[in-house]
C-alpha cells in the first residue's frame, strides 16, 4: 500500500510539474552572400591564407511557444592583405519551446538551438567554397552551450547599466541602440 502511495504522489507531483517540450519545426538558409572581390588574380598568388570568423546569434518570438533562432557566420579569407573571399551565411531555424522555465528557455535557444544550426551552417559554407573554385574551407566544431555561458558571466561582470539589462531576445534591437 504504501508503494502505491508512492506511485499516486509522484503521479500528482508530474502532473503539477509543467511538461517541456522541444521541436524543431524547419531549419533553412535565411540570407547567404559571397565576395570575391580579386578573382581571378587571388588565384595566381601563394594560398596562405588568414582566416577571420564571426558568429552571432538572433532569437525572435513569433508566437508563445514559437521561436526563429537565426545563426550568422561571416567569414572572411585573406590572402597576402588582400580580400580573397568573404561569406555570410544566416542559418535559421524555427522551434517549439515548451514548459521551460526563462533561464532554461535562454539556454535552450542560445546555446542548444545554435549546435543545431550549426553543422548546417558548416555545410553552405564548405559547399559554396568549393563552388567558387577555393580550397576547401572546413570550420572547426562550435560549443555554442560554452560561449552562451560565457556571454552570460561578461553580462555578470559588466557594470548594470540599464542599456546593458535586456533580455538575449533583443540583442539585434541592442546593437542597433548602441550604434546609434
Amino acid at each position: 500500500m504504501s508503494q502505491f502511495s508512492s506511485n499516486e504522489s509522484n503521479a500528482n507531483a508530474n502532473a503539477a510539474a509543467p511538461q517541456q517540450e522541444f521541436g524543431i519545426q524547419r531549419i533553412y538558409v535565411k540570407d547567404l552572400s559571397f565576395e570575391a572581390p580579386h578573382v581571378p588574380e587571388i588565384f595566381r598568388t601563394d594560398w596562405v591564407p588568414e582566416i577571420n570568423l564571426d558568429l552571432n546569434t538572433t532569437i525572435k518570438k513569433i508566437s508563445d511557444d514559437l521561436y526563429e533562432v537565426t545563426l550568422k557566420v561571416t567569414a572572411t579569407v585573406k590572402a597576402k592583405d588582400k580580400v580573397a573571399f568573404l561569406i555570410e551565411v544566416q542559418q535559421a531555424g524555427i522551434f517549439i519551446l515548451k514548459g521551460f522555465i526563462q533561464d532554461q528557455l535562454q539556454e535552450m535557444l542560445g546555446g542548444f538551438c545554435p549546435n543545431i544550426l550549426f553543422p548546417y551552417a558548416r555545410e553552405v559554407v564548405s559547399d559554396v567554397v568549393n563552388r567558387a573554385t577555393f580550397p576547401p574551407l572546413y570550420l572547426a566544431p562550435v560549443n555554442f552551450d560554452v560561449l552562451y555561458q560565457q556571454h552570460l558571466e561578461q553580462q555578470r561582470n559588466q557594470p548594470a547599466t540599464s542599456a546593458q539589462i535586456q533580455p538575449l531576445e533583443n540583442k539585434e534591437e541592442q546593437q542597433e541602440e548602441t550604434k546609434q
